[in-house]
């Protein structure tokens, strides 16, 4: 951290987070940081890997469960695909009020620049009832791409 010469009160945070977006719905808040992956990825094979930190937070009454994802993965070039599967990174894991559950997972893309947007279905674990939470759409991108 550094502080500004011009506004001494004013604090400068370097960190290599590259993207965060959050939304809430249905109680849930859903907080998204990405991360260009270099030593992961191959430019001049068109493999560019990213990671991204999820933050789920319960601000229900209730706790949840998650029970499933539904991904839509855009490349700039046009491309599009749908991922699905039970849980996030092999876990089902519930979520007490007021508290929240992070995890890391990435995504390969072909072109620089992309991104991914889906839902999440959760359990409310007091009724049983299911509902659906949107995972708001973000960006990856290369460094490089945006200089």
């Amino acid at each position: 951290m550094a502080n500004s010469d011009k506004n001494p009160g004013f604090i400068h945070i370097f960190t290599q987070t590259q993207y965060m977006v959050s939304q809430i719905s249905e109680g849930i808040k859903i907080s998204v940081e990405t991360y260009y992956q270099p030593d992961y990825s191959n430019p001049v094979n068109n493999e560019f890997m990213f990671a991204y930190k999820i933050t789920i937070e319960n601000n229900n009454a209730f706790p949840v469960k998650l029970l499933s994802r539904h991904w839509y993965i855009y490349d700039s070039n046009g491309s599009l695909r749908e991922v699905e599967g039970e849980g996030v990174v092999g876990v089902q894991p519930q979520i007490n009020p007021g508290q929240l559950y992070q995890y890391i997972s990435g995504c390969n893309l072909r072109t620089e620049i992309g991104k991914m947007h889906g839902t999440y279905l959760m359990e409310n674990i007091t009724n049983k009832k299911t509902f659906t939470v949107v995972i708001p759409s973000f960006q990856m991108s290369t460094p490089f791409k945006l200089n």
